[in-house]
């Protein structure tokens, strides 16, 4: 027989009346004003031209035609898919080590290690670029005081090497994040398995290979997609650092987000560099896509 609660104590019950009222409005300012809206217009004006004489006309795909032409536009994104190829596996194997490192409780000191790794994240990357870029001063810094102290001509902005710099501020901000993707899909990995894997004589390695590897699969496709999504819409840090190298190492179309706020802001080219955006997001988009319909391929298998 079922016990029954004093009349005096009241069960407690979520009210949810007010999200109920809130819902609609909800949804229309994020789906629409804050998402829909802004895409179409992007796209609405990249149909259009403004000229000195005759003010804004229509042209079609006119801007679209002018940007696979546009040489200074394909050497951006040949830049920016050179340093996604590069970065993003020395990055994602970082990660992927340091959480490996953490998972195997061997390690001392793993909470202050875990926020120290994470703590860059934190960090604006205004802030972040700033920080290294003082450090990578040649006149000044870390740099600078190195060249002095040793004699050397070293040079970590020259064109040659500026990528691998900016490389290395990227990793640096973003491989805390992606350890702690990683070591939360460790996380759920019953350590039932561990000890059960040791009794039949797996070694350390074994275990990592059978074990752990394998539960990392999609939490590598999630690191792998957002990283090629941040990689393409790099600006920040060359931006910033734009200043900081002498010369002209960094263009106004270094990155195709740079190339498009310089033609919007810089040029007044609004319309040509919102088909720039529209390009941009459709090559993002798309290969992004493919390395998520790789990885669901090799779930399945």
């Amino acid at each position: 027989m079922e016990k029954q609660l004093p009349v005096f104590v009241k069960r407690h019950k979520t009210d949810w009346r007010g999200w109920k009222f809130m819902w609609p409005f909800a949804v229309v300012f994020v789906f629409v004003f804050v998402f829909i809206i802004p895409i179409v217009y992007a796209i609405y004006i990249s149909f259009f031209k403004k000229q000195m004489i005759g003010g804004t006309k229509f042209v079609g795909f006119e801007n679209y035609a002018r940007l696979l032409q546009d040489a200074q536009f394909w050497s951006s994104v040949g830049r920016v898919a050179l340093f996604t190829v590069v970065q993003v596996p020395i990055m994602l194997f970082l990660s992927a080590v340091m959480a490996l490192a953490i998972d195997s409780m061997k390690l001392h000191g793993t909470k202050f290690f875990r926020i120290s790794t994470f703590l860059p994240y934190a960090v604006p990357a205004v802030v972040s670029t700033l920080i290294w870029g003082f450090v990578y001063g040649a006149k000044y810094g870390l740099v600078g005081s190195f060249n002095d102290f040793f004699g050397t001509q070293v040079d970590v902005l020259a064109p040659g090497v500026l990528l691998a710099s900016i490389g290395n501020i990227v990793t640096w901000e973003f491989v805390g994040y992606n350890m702690l993707i990683f070591y939360s899909s460790l996380s759920t990995i019953p350590h039932s398995l561990y000890e059960a894997a040791s009794i039949d004589g797996a070694s350390e390695w074994q275990i990592v290979r059978s074990i752990k590897l394998p539960e990392l699969k999609g939490s590598l496709a999630i690191t792998v997609i957002f990283s090629i999504i941040g990689s393409f819409q790099l600006f920040n840090e060359p931006s910033i650092l734009q200043n900081m190298v002498p010369g002209n190492a960094i263009t106004t179309y270094y990155t195709p987000n740079m190339y498009a706020y310089n033609l919007s802001f810089s040029g007044n080219q609004s319309n040509y560099a919102a088909a720039l955006a529209i390009v941009m997001a459709v090559i993002t988009m798309a290969i992004a896509y493919a390395v998520q319909l790789n990885s669901m391929k090799e779930q399945m298998k």
